[in-house]
């Protein structure tokens, strides 16, 4: 047995309590919007361009009407620091926000007509995910992370690598800053923690927010880990890393990949107790120019999160995560609250 093999089976131990099975559909009826791209298929998926209808037309393009409602905020069954549930139903105003992550063609445009700089091109590098080897993996630990130099949004293999045929999959590599960026561009900003995991439940309650989203036939209903992290990939799912948005069924609320995919920024400064799980704490590999910045909330999980590691493929999970720090598995969306 290899010393990757060995790791794998002993974090799963742990991980494994908080993982279910089974998968309750959402029931709550979205409000209606504007015309939105036709998704929730992998032929619809791929054929997406990745700008929504009516995009730098409609300034709510893409976006769904949420119209605000009391929900449950936390977990019963999540890691420590999702709990306690909060005791009384916590409320929230109507907004709107993005049908799907924000894409590779929409940042494209923001930089185009802005000439935005971000944060990884003039930090000169950025945190890659890769499967590591048996000997990395004795060598360190993280070692499927690694700071790699000229990595970007551009450039999400570092330099030589390109974005070319991505039009239609989340940006990466954008920090907190960056994601305000573009929001503000649009009018618009980040959610807030308790509006992300409103959007993310649904309008859900109850023990299945919390086990691995799988359809009533067993089949994964977003992009996550399946298979023994970081060493194999079963991709039940259909994919190994990104998946182009909207490959999955949307939710109640008309939403794509609010599970998986890529983690979202909120705009949330990270507080309360914190339970490490090592595949978001990006930072021990970071350059040695970089110093610890401010712990932002992000949510939602990402294609990186499995049964037996990382368990935050659900609406109620939070991470800390530097804001100044580029990765490869976090993106976002963006909301709009009118005048209010």
């Amino acid at each position: 047995m290899t010393i990757l093999t060995r790791w794998c089976i002993a974090t799963a131990a742990g991980a494994l309590a908080l993982a279910g099975g089974g998968f309750a559909l959402y029931s709550t009826a979205a409000p209606s919007g504007p015309p939105r791209a036709a998704l929730g298929a992998e032929a619809q998926c791929a054929a997406y361009t990745g700008l929504p209808t009516g995009w730098q037309q409609d300034p709510k393009a893409g976006m769904v009407p949420l119209r605000g409602g009391d929900f449950t905020f936390g977990s019963t069954r999540g890691y420590p620091d999702e709990r306690p549930a909060a005791a009384a139903p916590v409320h929230v105003q109507p907004f709107w926000i993005d049908q799907t992550e924000v894409t590779v063609a929409q940042f494209a445009a923001f930089v185009k007509e802005t000439a935005y700089v971000t944060e990884a091109e003039r930090q000169g590098g950025a945190v890659v995910f890769h499967t590591p080897t048996d000997a990395e993996m004795n060598q360190r630990p993280y070692a499927w992370w690694t700071f790699v130099k000229g990595a970007d949004w551009r450039h999400p293999g570092g330099p030589g690598s390109g974005i070319t045929g991505l039009d239609n999959v989340p940006v990466t590599f954008v920090t907190k800053a960056d994601a305000l960026a573009y929001a503000h561009w649009l009018g618009r900003d980040l959610p807030t923690e308790v509006e992300w995991e409103y959007a993310g439940k649904a309008g859900q309650s109850g023990d299945p927010l919390d086990a691995a989203p799988r359809d009533g036939a067993g089949k994964p209903t977003a992009n996550y880990w399946q298979g023994i992290f970081p060493a194999i990939n079963a991709r039940e799912d259909g994919h190994a890393g990104l998946a182009p948005v909207g490959c999955y069924g949307a939710s109640a609320f008309g939403l794509h990949d609010m599970i998986g995919n890529v983690w979202e920024w909120t705009r949330d400064a990270y507080t309360g107790p914190h339970q490490p799980h090592m595949n978001g704490d990006t930072a021990a590999v970071a350059a040695p120019f970089h110093r610890p910045n401010e712990r932002t909330v992000i949510k939602g999980g990402s294609y990186l999160c499995s049964p037996d590691f990382c368990v935050r493929y659900r609406a109620s999970a939070r991470e800390a995560q530097e804001a100044d720090l580029a990765t490869a598995h976090i993106g976002f969306r963006t909301v709009w609250r009118g005048d209010r």
